[in-house]
């Protein structure tokens, strides 16, 4: 194992979009990904609903994993007004509304690298809808993240790492 990181971890800052907090695997993998994108240096913007906020408020109180967190729709405001722009956009979708939100980061933020994690009992379905470009991690995840956690850290070039 080389100590080397590849060269898609030179992210300065990212953005991940959660949605509704109905699928138990969403929040322990966003930690996942904090965790990993900011022991590498980058800067890292959660958003989503308050109910999705407000669970990551409790799962991390010190803000060791997620110390910056913006309600949705005042993070789409700041990318409209070109106050926030990211390298990384990562778009967690579990139903329609997050295919939506999705789309619309990656027609926002026509630079960055967009990521959707597609999950839930019917990934595949949800897959099939997305007609905009943006990388795919589709994984049939509702309780255990294991799976889809392995599939994120070798699209992220984290296979290597024991995180």
């Amino acid at each position: 194992m080389t100590t080397e990181e590849p060269a898609q971890h030179n992210i300065k800052n990212a953005i991940l979009l959660l949605g509704c907090p109905e699928v138990p695997v969403q929040m322990a993998i966003a930690l996942h990904i904090a965790y990993n994108l900011q022991k590498r240096g980058t800067e890292v913007l959660v958003t989503g609903n308050p109910s999705v906020l407000n669970l990551l408020k409790v799962s991390d109180p010190e803000k060791h994993y997620i110390p910056k967190m913006m309600v949705l729709e005042k993070c789409i405001e700041e990318v409209v007004g070109k106050k926030r722009d990211c390298d990384l956009c990562v778009v967690f979708a579990h139903n329609d509304a997050a295919i939506q939100y999705a789309a619309t980061m990656g027609y926002l933020l026509p630079k960055s690298r967009l990521v959707v994690i597609v999950f839930g009992r019917t990934p595949e379905v949800l897959e099939e809808t997305i007609t905009f470009p943006c990388e795919k991690i589709v994984d049939k995840a509702v309780h255990n993240p294991m799976q889809l956690k392995m599939k994120i850290n070798e699209v992220f070039g984290w296979a290597a790492s024991r995180t």
